[in-house]
């Protein structure tokens, strides 16, 4: 989602548009447009179906926005914190805290699909209602396709596989069952994967007959499969992870480099003496002020390593990932944004205590496999 312009407030909550929302619009645009409403309604002009064409293409991207406004609506009043909304060419993402009880799992998931099928049902039954009482055939077979496509929308997303609201469903129920809530975001995880890879066969297949639209079964399907695969591997770490504070798993003393050195200097006093592929870098006060990845150095060549000071390449504090020591991990990981992530900086106010890499989470995580009873 990192391509997401944001575009106002819903709500409240801050509302993203992917670059690939246009390109969403025009081909569903297009594909009304050019086929189904001259199919439907034939003897039209070409400036009538695309008008429709485009004004249908937008009133699926508000239906798809009120599927993801009542995931945010249901979580907020579970008390659970939504950070923002992204529209994008496969649907929505609604950005929220995890749920702390499988009940409120349930309720959030089960409240996007709902929507689209009302908001389907009232649509069909708007479009034949209209076409019988005025005789509009155009907005009348606009309103029908709009109900027909959130129909699909909400019994899609209503698939036993994550991230579908339906995996979230079989979550919340394996997590009410067995009580255990990592074995039931695996359980989802896994159904998701299984999808995936269906509908990349059923995509590919349907390419090979020359349906060219079985490639957007396979986009959604790899989608699935690397979310899914994404998810899995959360639950899967979230056992070593559980009760670990971030100055348990910090690496220190951190390698630093002062932010006023210029490229060539840092190469010389402090890259080509340090095993780390990142350093962080201090002000004149000895305070954190940004990230830099040496490997990044060796792309600068010339003059500008004796003239360009390392700040201007590093990544700066405001975007970098921060906690306190006492910070659970697990926490601090959840919240991640787009465009920040590892290494996470561990601080004191302004005191740098240590720095956490994938190095060691991965550490973390092989102590916890000694330690399990299973593995003796």
């Amino acid at each position: 989602m990192n391509g997401s312009v944001r575009m106002g407030r819903v709500l409240g909550v801050p509302l993203r548009i992917h670059w690939t929302v246009p390109l969403l619009v025009m081909l569903f645009g297009y594909s009304l447009g050019s086929r189904t409403l001259p199919a439907a309604v034939p003897e039209q002009s070409d400036a009538v179906y695309t008008v429709a064409g485009l004004a249908g293409a937008l009133l699926l991207v508000g239906s798809l926005l009120a599927h993801e406004a009542a995931h945010a609506i249901t979580a907020r009043r579970k008390g659970i914190e939504v950070q923002s909304i992204t529209l994008w060419a496969l649907g929505g993402m609604t950005e929220m805290g995890r749920p702390g009880a499988a009940r409120a799992i349930f309720l959030v998931a089960v409240s996007g699909p709902l929507t689209s099928l009302v908001v389907g049902a009232a649509a069909f039954g708007a479009g034949i209602g209209l076409d019988a009482a005025s005789g509009w055939a155009i907005p009348a077979a606009v309103l029908v396709w709009l109900g027909w496509v959130n129909g699909v929308l909400g019994v899609f997303n209503l698939l036993p596989a994550a991230p579908l609201d339906g995996g979230r469903v079989v979550q919340a129920l394996v997590w009410w069952r067995t009580g255990d809530r990592d074995r039931a975001e695996g359980t989802a995880a896994r159904g998701g994967q299984v999808l995936g890879l269906l509908l990349i066969a059923l995509g590919w297949i349907s390419v090979l007959r020359g349906v060219f639209g079985g490639l957007w079964l396979a986009v959604i399907g790899f989608f699935l499969v690397v979310v899914a695969g994404a998810e899995r591997q959360r639950a899967r770490l979230a056992p070593a992870l559980r009760g670990v504070r971030a100055a348990e798993a910090m690496s220190s003393p951190v390698e630093t480099c002062p932010e006023w050195f210029t490229v060539e200097r840092c190469v010389e006093d402090v890259a080509l003496r340090t095993q780390h592929s990142t350093l962080v870098l201090t002000d004149f006060e000895g305070r954190p002020s940004g990230l830099l990845q040496v490997p990044r150095l060796a792309r600068i060549l010339g003059e500008q390593r004796q003239t360009l000071r390392v700040r201007d390449v590093a990544v700066p504090l405001s975007r970098c990932t921060t906690c306190a020591p006492d910070d659970l991990l697990q926490d601090v990981l959840e919240k991640l944004r787009p465009g920040s992530g590892l290494p996470i900086l561990v601080t004191d106010g302004q005191h740098l205590m240590g720095i956490i890499t994938v190095r060691d989470i991965s550490r973390i995580v092989q102590r916890h496999g000694l330690r399990r009873p299973e593995s003796q």
